[in-house]
């Protein structure tokens, strides 16, 4: 990395650590709003986006575009109403993509909060896809993962052969939060030792332009 490249880093770092004291702090408000009102407010507020994509045509509409922000939701009460009314995965086209992530977070690799971090990706047959992706949203939404501050968001992508679960982090340098996470995963999916999870940073993503092609770790 060149003097430039850390310098940019630093910057970024520096925006993504500003930006999660401000969220912090909404957070605190929203949740003390959410209990005046009766409701069970969560810790964090959450959002869920869709993509979806025609197979075998190319279009000139930039990614961020076409992601589509679909409803959030900060209370208990507030996720079962929406999530109650999605489709199964099993039942949406290939390929789409699903993503649960934070409030003020986008499902970018560009995104401040996730420039300097990466993905635990995990491929599933179809048939069982929609399990774990369900097992790994409540996780999500019920802040049940260690190292849950270093999460940014999830994503389920549904692709024509199988189905691939991505857990984004903030830090993709820090070890022992990468690992950790992983180990955290696996535990509360109760993933088979038959599964294998890959590690792939966002700014390599950017540099082959995919998303689970070239991953750097597996474990």
């Amino acid at each position: 990395m060149d003097m430039v490249e850390k310098n940019n880093a630093i910057n970024n770092q520096g925006v993504a650590d500003n930006s999660l004291l401000d969220r912090e702090a909404e957070d605190r408000e929203r949740q003390a709003r959410d209990l005046k009102a009766g409701l069970h407010p969560l810790r964090h507020k959450f959002v869920f986006w869709y993509t979806r994509r025609t197979p075998g045509v190319r279009t000139q509409t930039p990614y961020e575009e076409s992601i589509k922000r679909l409803v959030d939701f900060s209370t208990v009460e507030g996720f079962w109403v929406c999530y109650c009314h999605f489709a199964r995965p099993s039942t949406l086209p290939s390929p789409t993509d699903l993503h649960l992530f934070k409030d003020g977070i986008r499902p970018l690799w560009e995104d401040s909060a996730n420039c300097n971090g990466g993905k635990w990706i995990i491929r599933f047959k179809k048939a069982v896809s929609g399990r774990f992706w369900e097992d790994l949203v409540l996780a999500l939404v019920g802040d049940q993962l260690d190292y849950g501050d270093n999460i940014c968001g999830a994503v389920l992508s549904i692709r024509f052969s199988e189905d691939i679960l991505s857990v984004w982090n903030r830090n993709a340098s820090d070890h022992q939060a990468v690992m950790g996470l992983r180990d955290a995963i696996k535990r509360h999916l109760k993933l088979p030792h038959s599964y294998v999870m890959e590690y792939k940073p966002h700014d390599a993503s950017l540099r082959d332009n995919s998303s689970y092609r070239n991953t750097w770790l597996r474990g």
